[in-house]
């Protein structure tokens, strides 16, 4: 079937299935860590998260943090506090990045729990933590870098991990590793464009066109210099200006679109154009 060059379609069927298994294993975790792409902090977090987890208690982590602008997190990150009551902690691609702080969070909000359970008699037990997020937000790349190790599967691709699965960080902390929280329909097409724009939906849902044409609207909004300079433009960034820029031209003499599209995406994903947030704060907060 032909896809609609104007539309996000869903979604492979493990992903379809998330939402349900998460609810199943909801009933053994302490704690959620919520893993966010900085990117697009708004449009990668899932709507229903509090009445998915009820009282578990959460805080954010918002990965991919070296491809956005340190100013302009520092606002999300003050936004999402109020907005979502929760601490938000940042995670990175680099080797930098202190993972204690993800480790003594999540043991410190788990604690009341623990405590609760040994005034009961029980022996203590380590804090039993769930990862999720979107797919491709970098939930099993995190947990094998706070095991530094390869036990769980990861990949570029959106949707890796399927199955869930225990790691034991250390004798204080275990974490639930989750396949990605998406709904079964997106009502909101531009979050789940700017989800195709970091690589969090399927290539098979989307067309490289319609994404990247949406991408470089917002990029031309937000970052016009930025952009204009990357790809050595005058003039408007446009598909086809890019493609003329660079003598893409088909046989036919046209631009070659498809090629430029896929192109314009990568450089964007892989942080080459520059460090951007494609979300902007809502203005109807205090």
């Amino acid at each position: 079937m032909k896809k609609d060059k104007s539309h996000i379609h869903w979604y492979p069927g493990h992903i379809a299935k998330a939402e349900r298994q998460l609810k199943e294993q909801l009933k053994l975790i302490d704690v959620v860590i919520e893993v966010l792409d900085a990117r697009i902090p708004l449009s990668s977090a899932y709507n229903n998260i509090k009445k998915l987890l009820g009282d578990k208690p959460r805080f954010l982590l918002l990965n991919k943090s070296d491809l956005v602008l340190h100013h302009e997190i520092k606002e999300w990150i003050e936004y999402l506090k109020l907005e979502t009551g929760c601490k938000v902690l940042l995670s990175d691609g680099k080797n930098s990045f202190n993972f204690n702080k993800i480790i003594d969070t999540a043991v410190a909000l788990a604690e009341p729990k623990i405590q609760a359970l040994m005034a009961k008699g029980l022996l203590r037990r380590p804090a039993r933590v769930m990862v999720c997020g979107m797919p491709n937000v970098g939930k099993s790349s995190i947990i094998n870098r706070l095991t530094r190790s390869s036990k769980t599967k990861t990949g570029a691709k959106a949707g890796v991990t399927r199955q869930q699965q225990w790691v034991r960080i250390n004798p204080k902390l275990e974490l639930l590793d989750t396949p990605g929280i998406i709904p079964t329909r997106q009502d909101n097409q531009e979050a789940a464009s700017k989800l195709a724009m970091v690589n969090s939906v399927s290539e098979n849902a989307y067309t490289a066109e319609f994404v990247a044409r949406e991408l470089l609207e917002i990029l031309d909004r937000k970052y016009l210099d930025d952009v204009r300079v990357y790809y050595k433009l005058d003039a408007p960034p446009t598909l086809e200006n890019i493609a003329l820029s660079r003598n893409w031209i088909k046989s036919s003499a046209e631009p070659d679109i498809e090629r430029t599209a896929n192109y314009v995406l990568k450089s964007f994903r892989d942080g080459d154009i520059g460090k951007f947030i494609l979300d902007d704060i809502p203005n109807n907060c205090d």
